[in-house]
Formats: C-alpha cells, structure tokens, sequence
C-alpha cells in the first residue's frame, strides 16, 4: 500500500472512518462532507455540542477499533428514490443527492461493512485491515461553512493526517510543531509587524509602522533592481468599470472572485484582482512607435479578491495582496531579451535572501479549453517561444501542464520555505491574448 493512488485510498477510508466514530458519539449529528486533501483528511459535522480537542484521541480510538475488525467497503448505486430514504434525516446529504439528480449524475453509497453507510463517489481500500493502525492522527478542530458559503450554516470541521507507515506520520507531526514554533501568523504578532481586526474583515491585513518598513524596504530594493532595467513606475486606481474585465475575459472566467460594487448611479464596478488590464489602456492612451518599445511599466501596487472565509490564513491566503508587478509591450522579437531581463532581476532578488529557486515551465491542457482564451494556435506559438527561452536559458526545469494562466503560459519560480514547503514566488508570463482582444498597437517602420 504505497502508492499515491492507494495512499489516497487510505485517506478516503479515514474520513469514513472518522465519520463512523462520530456518528457513534453523537446519535444526532448530522453528516456534510468528507474528502481528502493534502496528507490527509477532513470531515464536516453538524453536532449538537461543540468537539474540543481533548476528544480527538478517544475518536481515534474509536477509528482503530473499527479498523481490527477488517471491515469490508462495498459499493451500491442507488436510485434518487433509494438514496433518499437512506439518508431520511441527513439534510445535507440529501441536498446532495438533489444536486446530484439535478446535475444528471449516478448516486453510489459506500458502506464500511455494517458500521457506517455515506453518500459517496468511491475511491477506498477494500476491507479497513489495509489501513496502518499507527500511521494516521486527527489532528484540528475548525468551523467551517456548509458549501463554503458564509450564509450557510457553521458546521465542525475535523482534520486528520494519514500515511503508509508510522515514520512518515512522526516526520509529518515533527514539521508540524516546527511549523506552529515559526508559525508567521503568530511571529507577526509578537514583533509588531502586522494586525487583522474584524471590524475591517478577515483577510485584510493592517500593517504596523515595523511592518510597513520592511515592507517599503523591499519595495526600494525591487526598485532598484528594475530602474536600472528600464523600468519606469505607473499607478493605477483600485477599481474599475466592469467593461474592462469584460474586455480582458477576467468576467466570464473569474466574476466569482471579484469584489463588486454597485455606484449610486447603478453603474457596476470591481476591484482589481489584478493590473494587466489597467496597464494595457496606459499603453493604449496615445499612439506608439516601432521607436518607443519595448515600454516597461512597474508598480507595487494591492490587488483583491473574494477569497472564502474557510480559506483564509494569516498572510499566506489574503484578500487582499500586494504585488510586485511588472509589463513590458514588446515586439516579438525583442521577447527573449525581455524575458531574460526580467529573470536577472529575479535571480538577483531572491539570491539575497538566498532563496534558491526551482523553475517549472506552466502550460495549458489541451483538453480543457475551456479554461483558456485564445485559439489553439495562439497557444501553440506562445508556449514554443516560451518553452525555447528556457532552453536558451539552460536551466533545469519542471514539465506544469494545466498550470498556465487562462491568457498565456509561464515560467514559474517555485521556492522551498525552511520547512520543505514548496510556494509558487515570482512569474514571467508571455500574453497573446490580451493585446488582441484590446487591440494594442504600435506603428511600424512602413509607417502601418
């Protein structure tokens, strides 16, 4: 059982398992979800009194009992008609099962042999003896909304991590605890560097006079790694009318995580979630030359979106987000020579911190189209330039098929914090997309 499929299993079965201890616990509770995630597992509850962590070790228990007793998981589909008597006294469950028959989709229950029954897809081990008794742990207690969303009901989410054997668990356990000792949201606290206050709103972080040195420090040191570039400072506003995200494909990708604002007028505008946009029509204000380009702009500047509240988490998940954010209007055979730029500064910036960096090469999936604007072509052409400046570049790096962004591929820079974790930093992204669709433009040499 050491695959990352069966390790998948493993963590599915947990989180039945889990809910079948519960369930045990607290005749009345009323069941949401249980998928798995990164290292493990969740399951959401709605109980008629509040878990504390001092019952998790007695869960776990409870799990491990289940376990001996090498309970088989069998699989039954059901009719809407079957599946909602099985779950007469589930209502999340059966808002489930009429989203499922709304969306034209096979019901299936999962039974762990006579303990427990659930609404479920599948993906489990075959009987619970192939679950390691000492190599899984339930780890937090958190709130979270049903579905996510704020005006649905609170429901207790129960974390647990799983793994193939019992030393992968301990190293796991041992980061955690390291993790928690440089735990950023608390450090941040204790050296005055920033605050969050729920009269402004979760995941809107206040910056402290500390905080914000750093924070101007850093501006000044990119700064001054771009003016030497040719890099020439702009500001934009924070908002903007629907239209132009309308015009830039962000609205019919992305209206969901946008911030919106209806004016007095009735007029709809948005906070920025991003500055390519707003950078395209300072380009786009007056007439260009072959001679003006390559035209650089650079702002340090936040942009917003409408994370979920389960989401968020100290700076790391933020609705609000400051970037380093850099254009460049080129011509395409100045791209290279650009793109090579705008790697120096990055090299250089995050070698100060000795960071060193991994490189992946993130493109589109061919067959989902659907998340991406442009033709094929365009991607094609994009993805063949980008792709040879790596080589030029001669650096190793990682295939990231399904990673591009919806408008064009990009060079990622991915580092490792002090505790293995891998963060996605800086970005070079290549765009033929967007200067189509705003019909950017320049006049070449035959004066066209």
């Amino acid at each position: 059982m050491s695959s990352p499929a069966s390790l998948e299993a493993i963590r599915h079965s947990l989180a039945h398992l889990l809910a079948a201890a519960v369930s045990k616990r607290f005749s009345d509770v009323r069941l949401g979800i249980g998928p798995v995630i990164e290292n493990g597992f969740y399951y959401d509850f709605l109980l008629p009194h509040q878990i504390v962590p001092e019952d998790l070790p007695k869960l776990e228990e409870d799990m491990r009992a289940l376990i001996k007793q090498n309970l088989p998981f069998t699989r039954e589909t059901a009719d809407v008609s079957t599946a909602r008597r099985s779950f007469a006294d589930q209502p999340f469950k059966l808002e489930l099962i009429h989203d499922l028959e709304e969306a034209g989709e096979k019901i299936s229950l999962y039974h762990t042999g006579d303990a427990f029954t659930d609404l479920c897809a599948g993906g489990h081990v075959e009987t619970t003896d192939a679950i390691p008794l000492d190599a899984f742990r339930l780890t937090k207690i958190a709130g979270a909304y049903w579905k996510g969303n704020e005006e649905n009901t609170m429901l207790t989410r129960v974390y647990g991590v799983a793994f193939n054997m019992k030393r992968e668990l301990d190293a796991y356990l041992a980061m955690l605890e390291e993790a928690e000792r440089r735990d950023h949201k608390k450090l941040g606290i204790e050296l005055d560097l920033f605050a969050f206050s729920p009269l402004v709103g979760g995941g809107l972080p206040l910056f402290t006079p500390r905080g914000t040195f750093i924070r101007e420090a850093l501006t000044d040191f990119v700064q001054s790694l771009q003016t030497p570039r040719g890099y020439e400072r702009v500001s934009i506003p924070h908002i903007t009318k629907r239209a132009l995200y309308e015009t830039s494909g962000h609205w019919q990708k992305f209206k969901d995580e946008l911030f919106k604002i209806i004016t007095r007028e009735g007029h709809e505008f948005a906070m920025k979630p991003m500055n390519c946009p707003h950078h395209t029509q300072i380009y786009a204000s007056r007439k260009r030359s072959y001679r003006d380009l390559p035209i650089r702009y650079s702002e340090v500047t936040m942009v917003y979106r409408d994370e979920q509240s389960g989401e968020l988490s100290g700076l790391s998940r933020v609705r609000s987000i400051t970037q380093d954010d850099g254009h460049v209007f080129c011509r395409m055979n100045q791209v290279t020579a650009e793109a090579f730029s705008i790697w120096d500064i990055i090299d250089e910036f995050y070698a100060a911190f000795r960071m060193p960096l991994t490189v992946r090469f993130s493109r589109h999936d061919p067959a989902h189209m659907e998340k991406y604007l442009g033709a094929p072509e365009v991607w094609k052409a994009a993805e063949e330039q980008l792709l040879a400046l790596i080589k030029e570049r001669g650096v190793a790096y990682i295939d990231g098929p399904g990673e591009a962004a919806m408008y064009g591929p990009k060079i990622d820079f991915i580092a490792k914090d002090s505790l293995g974790r891998e963060w996605q930093l800086a970005t070079i992204q290549l765009d033929f997309n967007l200067p189509e669709r705003f019909h950017l433009a320049y006049v070449n040499e035959e004066g066209i």
